[in-house]
Protein backbone atom coordinates (compact mmCIF):
# COMPACT_ATOMS: atom_id res chain seq x y z
CA UNK A 1 0.00 0.00 0.00
CA UNK A 2 1.61 3.81 -1.10
CA UNK A 3 1.47 5.82 2.16
CA UNK A 4 0.61 8.50 0.03
CA UNK A 5 -2.51 9.40 -2.51
CA UNK A 6 -3.19 11.68 -5.39
CA UNK A 7 -5.99 14.45 -5.17
CA UNK A 8 -7.36 12.29 -8.26
CA UNK A 9 -7.19 9.04 -7.00
CA UNK A 10 -8.89 10.54 -4.31
CA UNK A 11 -11.68 11.77 -5.50
CA UNK A 12 -12.12 8.01 -7.28
CA UNK A 13 -12.32 6.46 -4.06
CA UNK A 14 -14.66 8.63 -2.80
CA UNK A 15 -17.24 7.91 -5.26
CA UNK A 16 -17.07 4.17 -4.10
CA UNK A 17 -19.49 2.92 -1.74
CA UNK A 18 -17.45 2.74 1.33
CA UNK A 19 -15.18 5.83 1.15
CA UNK A 20 -12.29 6.44 3.48
CA UNK A 21 -12.45 8.07 6.30
CA UNK A 22 -10.87 11.80 5.89
CA UNK A 23 -8.96 13.95 8.52
CA UNK A 24 -8.23 17.16 8.44
CA UNK A 25 -5.08 18.27 10.06
CA UNK A 26 -4.73 21.98 9.31
CA UNK A 27 -1.87 23.07 11.69
CA UNK A 28 0.92 26.25 11.90
CA UNK A 29 3.68 26.24 14.23
CA UNK A 30 3.35 29.47 15.60
CA UNK A 31 0.40 30.48 13.68
CA UNK A 32 -3.25 30.84 13.82
CA UNK A 33 -5.54 27.50 14.99
CA UNK A 34 -6.41 25.08 12.35
CA UNK A 35 -10.22 25.13 13.51
CA UNK A 36 -11.45 28.28 11.74
CA UNK A 37 -9.73 27.26 8.58
CA UNK A 38 -11.41 24.43 8.42
CA UNK A 39 -14.78 25.76 9.40
CA UNK A 40 -14.14 27.97 6.46
CA UNK A 41 -13.51 24.83 3.71
CA UNK A 42 -12.85 21.73 4.05
CA UNK A 43 -12.72 18.30 2.12
CA UNK A 44 -16.57 17.18 1.80
CA UNK A 45 -17.17 14.82 4.99
CA UNK A 46 -13.46 15.52 6.30
CA UNK A 47 -13.31 16.03 10.50
CA UNK A 48 -10.77 18.24 12.07
CA UNK A 49 -8.44 17.01 13.92
CA UNK A 50 -6.19 18.92 16.47
CA UNK A 51 -2.44 18.69 16.43
CA UNK A 52 -2.03 19.85 19.98
CA UNK A 53 -4.83 18.63 21.32
CA UNK A 54 -5.09 15.11 20.14
CA UNK A 55 -2.10 14.38 18.33
CA UNK A 56 0.78 15.19 20.71
CA UNK A 57 0.90 15.28 24.77
CA UNK A 58 1.57 18.38 26.49
CA UNK A 59 4.81 19.84 25.95
CA UNK A 60 7.31 19.29 28.91
CA UNK A 61 10.77 17.49 29.60
CA UNK A 62 9.88 14.95 26.42
CA UNK A 63 9.35 17.53 23.93
CA UNK A 64 7.22 20.25 22.69
CA UNK A 65 5.19 17.23 20.79
CA UNK A 66 5.51 14.49 22.75
CA UNK A 67 3.38 11.28 21.97
CA UNK A 68 -0.41 11.89 22.90
CA UNK A 69 -2.28 10.51 25.61
CA UNK A 70 -3.16 7.11 24.08
CA UNK A 71 -7.01 7.52 25.78
CA UNK A 72 -6.87 10.83 24.40
CA UNK A 73 -5.41 9.89 20.79
CA UNK A 74 -8.15 7.12 20.69
CA UNK A 75 -11.26 9.24 21.54
CA UNK A 76 -10.41 11.58 19.14
CA UNK A 77 -9.69 9.15 16.49
CA UNK A 78 -13.18 7.24 17.10
CA UNK A 79 -14.89 10.74 17.59
CA UNK A 80 -13.91 11.15 13.82
CA UNK A 81 -15.47 7.44 12.52
CA UNK A 82 -12.01 5.81 12.29
CA UNK A 83 -12.34 2.45 12.48
CA UNK A 84 -9.84 -0.70 11.61
CA UNK A 85 -11.77 -1.89 8.60
CA UNK A 86 -11.95 1.34 6.81
CA UNK A 87 -9.20 3.26 4.91
CA UNK A 88 -8.03 6.85 5.93
CA UNK A 89 -6.83 9.60 4.50
CA UNK A 90 -4.90 12.80 6.30
CA UNK A 91 -4.65 16.09 4.59
CA UNK A 92 -3.32 19.72 6.01
CA UNK A 93 -3.69 22.90 4.52
CA UNK A 94 0.15 23.65 3.65
CA UNK A 95 3.64 21.39 4.08
CA UNK A 96 2.46 17.96 4.74
CA UNK A 97 4.40 18.13 8.23
CA UNK A 98 0.62 18.33 10.28
CA UNK A 99 -1.08 15.61 7.93
CA UNK A 100 2.17 13.02 8.46
CA UNK A 101 1.92 12.79 12.14
CA UNK A 102 -1.07 11.78 11.82
CA UNK A 103 -0.26 9.46 9.03
CA UNK A 104 2.70 8.14 11.83
CA UNK A 105 0.40 8.00 14.77
CA UNK A 106 -2.23 6.27 13.44
CA UNK A 107 0.70 3.29 11.44
CA UNK A 108 2.63 3.63 14.84
CA UNK A 109 -0.36 2.77 16.55
CA UNK A 110 -1.88 -0.02 14.41
CA UNK A 111 -4.43 1.31 11.63
CA UNK A 112 -3.65 -0.86 8.01
CA UNK A 113 -4.90 1.68 6.02
CA UNK A 114 -3.53 5.32 6.15
CA UNK A 115 -2.54 7.61 3.65
CA UNK A 116 -1.61 11.34 2.95
CA UNK A 117 -3.05 13.35 0.46
CA UNK A 118 0.09 14.57 -1.42
CA UNK A 119 -0.20 18.21 -1.83
CA UNK A 120 -2.91 18.36 0.48
CA UNK A 121 -5.52 21.28 0.31
CA UNK A 122 -3.49 23.11 -2.96
CA UNK A 123 -3.41 19.81 -4.58
CA UNK A 124 -7.55 18.90 -4.06
CA UNK A 125 -8.31 22.17 -5.24
CA UNK A 126 -6.05 22.61 -8.16
CA UNK A 127 -7.91 18.77 -9.62
CA UNK A 128 -11.20 20.74 -9.40
CA UNK A 129 -12.25 19.53 -6.22
CA UNK A 130 -14.54 21.40 -4.14
CA UNK A 131 -15.00 22.08 -0.57
CA UNK A 132 -17.52 21.97 1.95
CA UNK A 133 -18.34 24.13 5.19
CA UNK A 134 -20.54 21.69 6.72
CA UNK A 135 -19.88 19.87 9.78
CA UNK A 136 -20.22 16.34 9.62
CA UNK A 137 -21.32 14.03 12.31
CA UNK A 138 -19.65 10.67 11.24
CA UNK A 139 -20.83 7.39 13.36
CA UNK A 140 -18.58 6.64 15.76
CA UNK A 141 -15.25 4.71 14.36
CA UNK A 142 -14.31 1.38 16.68
CA UNK A 143 -10.66 2.08 16.61
CA UNK A 144 -8.08 0.81 19.08
CA UNK A 145 -4.45 2.01 19.30
CA UNK A 146 -2.15 -1.12 19.51
CA UNK A 147 1.24 0.98 19.64
CA UNK A 148 4.42 -0.71 18.11
CA UNK A 149 3.56 -1.20 14.53
CA UNK A 150 6.40 1.28 13.53
CA UNK A 151 9.91 1.41 15.32
CA UNK A 152 10.53 4.40 18.37
CA UNK A 153 13.65 5.73 19.15
CA UNK A 154 14.39 7.20 22.79
CA UNK A 155 16.71 9.79 23.36
CA UNK A 156 19.27 7.39 24.25
CA UNK A 157 18.34 5.17 21.22
CA UNK A 158 18.94 8.29 18.51
CA UNK A 159 22.24 8.58 20.35
CA UNK A 160 23.16 5.12 19.33
CA UNK A 161 21.81 4.47 16.48
CA UNK A 162 23.52 8.10 15.12
CA UNK A 163 26.70 5.86 15.88
CA UNK A 164 26.20 2.55 14.30
CA UNK A 165 23.31 3.48 11.83
CA UNK A 166 21.95 6.37 10.25
CA UNK A 167 20.11 9.42 12.15
CA UNK A 168 19.02 12.42 9.88
CA UNK A 169 18.61 15.64 10.95
CA UNK A 170 15.34 16.65 9.05
CA UNK A 171 15.62 20.16 10.35
CA UNK A 172 17.03 23.57 8.10
CA UNK A 173 20.33 23.48 7.80
CA UNK A 174 21.26 26.45 9.31
CA UNK A 175 19.49 24.56 12.79
CA UNK A 176 21.32 21.66 11.99
CA UNK A 177 24.93 23.43 12.27
CA UNK A 178 24.24 25.47 15.15
CA UNK A 179 24.19 28.96 13.42
CA UNK A 180 20.38 29.52 14.82
CA UNK A 181 17.74 28.28 17.25
CA UNK A 182 14.56 30.21 17.23
CA UNK A 183 12.52 27.60 19.91
CA UNK A 184 15.13 25.62 21.74
CA UNK A 185 17.51 26.27 24.81
CA UNK A 186 20.75 25.14 22.12
CA UNK A 187 21.63 24.99 18.79
CA UNK A 188 23.08 22.20 17.29
CA UNK A 189 22.39 19.11 16.32
CA UNK A 190 22.94 15.24 17.67
CA UNK A 191 26.21 14.10 17.50
CA UNK A 192 26.51 11.39 14.18
CA UNK A 193 23.21 12.89 12.90
CA UNK A 194 23.58 13.83 8.96
CA UNK A 195 21.56 17.24 7.73
CA UNK A 196 18.68 15.99 5.86
CA UNK A 197 15.97 18.81 5.54
CA UNK A 198 12.63 18.09 5.19
CA UNK A 199 11.64 20.84 2.61
CA UNK A 200 14.14 18.94 0.29
CA UNK A 201 11.44 15.84 0.33
CA UNK A 202 8.89 18.15 -2.45
CA UNK A 203 9.34 19.29 -5.26
CA UNK A 204 10.82 22.74 -5.53
CA UNK A 205 8.46 25.69 -4.69
CA UNK A 206 5.63 23.06 -3.68
CA UNK A 207 4.36 20.51 -1.46
CA UNK A 208 3.65 17.38 -3.51
CA UNK A 209 6.15 14.90 -2.98
CA UNK A 210 9.10 14.54 -5.41
CA UNK A 211 9.00 11.41 -7.60
CA UNK A 212 9.83 8.12 -5.40
CA UNK A 213 12.94 7.57 -7.50
CA UNK A 214 14.49 11.43 -6.51
CA UNK A 215 13.84 10.43 -3.13
CA UNK A 216 15.52 7.26 -2.74
CA UNK A 217 18.67 9.01 -5.03
CA UNK A 218 18.41 11.65 -2.30
CA UNK A 219 18.28 9.73 0.51
CA UNK A 220 20.79 6.83 -0.46
CA UNK A 221 23.44 9.97 -0.89
CA UNK A 222 23.17 10.84 2.77
CA UNK A 223 23.59 6.57 3.54
CA UNK A 224 19.76 6.04 4.04
CA UNK A 225 19.29 2.75 2.02
CA UNK A 226 16.52 0.09 2.75
CA UNK A 227 19.75 -2.09 4.08
CA UNK A 228 20.32 0.30 6.78
CA UNK A 229 19.29 1.18 9.99
CA UNK A 230 17.75 4.27 9.65
CA UNK A 231 16.13 7.23 11.99
CA UNK A 232 14.52 10.71 11.96
CA UNK A 233 14.50 13.65 14.11
CA UNK A 234 13.21 17.36 13.82
CA UNK A 235 12.39 20.45 16.51
CA UNK A 236 9.87 18.74 17.47
CA UNK A 237 8.74 15.37 16.04
CA UNK A 238 5.80 16.94 13.56
CA UNK A 239 8.46 17.86 10.15
CA UNK A 240 10.29 14.38 11.01
CA UNK A 241 7.41 12.46 10.50
CA UNK A 242 7.21 14.04 7.04
CA UNK A 243 10.71 12.34 6.60
CA UNK A 244 9.81 8.84 7.50
CA UNK A 245 6.30 9.59 4.86
CA UNK A 246 9.03 10.47 2.25
CA UNK A 247 11.22 7.44 3.45
CA UNK A 248 8.51 5.50 2.93
CA UNK A 249 7.57 6.38 -0.53
CA UNK A 250 11.31 5.69 -1.27
CA UNK A 251 11.15 2.10 -0.10
CA UNK A 252 13.22 3.03 3.12
CA UNK A 253 11.41 1.57 6.80
CA UNK A 254 12.79 4.43 9.09
CA UNK A 255 12.37 5.20 13.17
CA UNK A 256 11.12 8.12 14.71
CA UNK A 257 12.52 10.25 17.32
CA UNK A 258 9.51 12.00 18.88
CA UNK A 259 11.00 13.73 21.10
CA UNK A 260 13.54 15.25 18.80
CA UNK A 261 15.71 17.87 19.67
CA UNK A 262 13.26 19.65 21.96
CA UNK A 263 13.48 16.59 24.01
CA UNK A 264 17.53 16.31 23.76
CA UNK A 265 18.54 19.72 23.83
CA UNK A 266 16.32 20.48 27.10
CA UNK A 267 18.57 17.90 28.79
CA UNK A 268 22.15 20.09 29.65
CA UNK A 269 23.98 16.64 30.10
CA UNK A 270 23.53 15.48 26.66
CA UNK A 271 25.67 16.54 24.26
CA UNK A 272 25.88 19.03 21.45
CA UNK A 273 27.31 18.94 18.05
CA UNK A 274 27.76 21.83 15.44
CA UNK A 275 29.24 23.03 12.30
CA UNK A 276 28.06 21.09 8.76
CA UNK A 277 29.96 17.58 9.70
CA UNK A 278 27.74 14.94 12.11
CA UNK A 279 30.56 15.29 14.76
Amino acid sequence: MNAIITATELASELAKPAPPVLLDVRYQLGGPPGRPEYAAGHLPGAVYVDLDDELAGSPGPAGRHPLPDLDVFAKAMRTAGVRADRPVVVYDGGQGWAAARAWWLLCWSGHPDVRVLDGGLAAWRASGGTLSTAQPTPPPGDFTPAPGALPLLTADDAAALARRGVLLDARAGERYRGEVEPIDRVAGHIPGAVSAPTTENVAEGGTVFRAASELAERFAAVGATPDAEVGVYCGSGVSAAHQVLALAVAGVPAALYVGSWSEWSADPSRPVATGPQPG
